[in-house]
């Protein structure tokens, strides 16, 4: 079950006034190691009750969580390749990638 399903669920049984607590205790033994956490579903019966309707996540700003591109790849990989000595700090400079990106990639 999608995350979205999940919410859709969590939305239509709140909108019937279904308390979150008896929302979970009937995802569980449907979903099982899949359900959300109770918590979760409070936050989210919360938003319904405050007039949320779209079950979809909203865009978020900041950077990507997809850093590890090919594009970067190979950048990373033309640094290394022109100069084996070349230190991670210095890749940071060059590529503007985060130390934590280069180093996994």
């Amino acid at each position: 079950m999608t995350k979205e399903n999940f919410r859709f669920y969590i939305k239509v049984r709140t909108a019937l006034n279904i308390p979150a607590r008896i929302i979970y205790d009937e995802l569980c033994p449907v979903c099982g190691d899949q359900a959300h956490a109770l918590r979760t579903v409070e936050w989210w019966s919360k938003l319904f009750r405050e007039g949320r309707e779209d079950a979809e996540d909203e865009e978020r700003l900041g950077r990507s969580i997809t850093e590890t591109t090919s594009e970067n790849i190979e950048q990373v990989r033309s640094l290394i390749n022109d100069n084996p000595h070349i230190t991670i700090q210095e890749m940071e400079v060059q590529t503007g990638l985060s130390h934590g990106t280069i180093h996994r990639i």
